[in-house]
């Protein structure tokens, strides 16, 4: 039961499913299945696995075996499959809410401009990097140089999503590439 319970508590945390994603999930759990059967039939040949010897035709045909391969899962996950959903529902990340806003079929822009006045965890961690930078310059040097501003960034390179609210395209020409790089602090 522990290896269908690691695969489904892994396809609960799952944010994007693929058919890779499907292929290890269901194909771990059918391949344990398979190694049940496989490690029942191995005695006879190999002087290993005695205590498994016709297992497969007891656990197959047995009802509270199946009932337990549903039930013991179901049971363990419902704590985190109530923590998501009260997490979801009542402190949405930007990209939750950006992907409810597609399922709604709703312009994502609105959702992203009410989540610039909010300050985010992120945001709080930043404010003390830039006043860690802001101590490390003494008053005078203030007077010749602006604060070091800290810009806040999102995700990973290459996120993007195919076909999603931000096209590419969209993204790099949202960025001015002719100003000069600065140099070192």
């Amino acid at each position: 039961y522990t290896v269908t319970t690691v695969c489904l508590k892994a396809g609960l945390h799952t944010a994007f499913w693929s058919i890779f994603t499907h292929l290890s999930i269901w194909g771990s759990i059918l391949a344990w299945l398979i190694v049940i059967v496989i490690y029942s039939h191995v005695y006879p040949l190999l002087p290993i696995g005695e205590a498994m010897a016709g297992m497969d035709k007891i656990c197959f045909s047995s009802f509270y075996f199946w009932l337990g391969l549903i039930c013991i899962p179901v049971g363990i996950l419902i704590p985190d499959l109530s923590l998501i959903v009260l997490q979801r529902s009542l402190f949405k990340s930007l990209p939750q809410a950006v992907r409810e806003s597609e399922i709604k079929q709703r312009d994502p822009a609105s959702v992203m401009v009410e989540s610039k006045h909010s300050v985010t965890e992120r945001a709080s961690l930043l404010k003390g990097v830039k006043s860690v930078f802001n101590l490390r310059s003494s008053t005078s040097q203030q007077q010749h140089r602006p604060p070091v501003e800290v810009e806040l960034s999102h995700g990973f390179a290459f996120s993007q999503e195919e076909g999603g609210a931000v096209a590419q395209s969209d993204v790099i020409r949202a960025y001015n590439t002719n100003i000069p790089k600065p140099g070192g602090m």
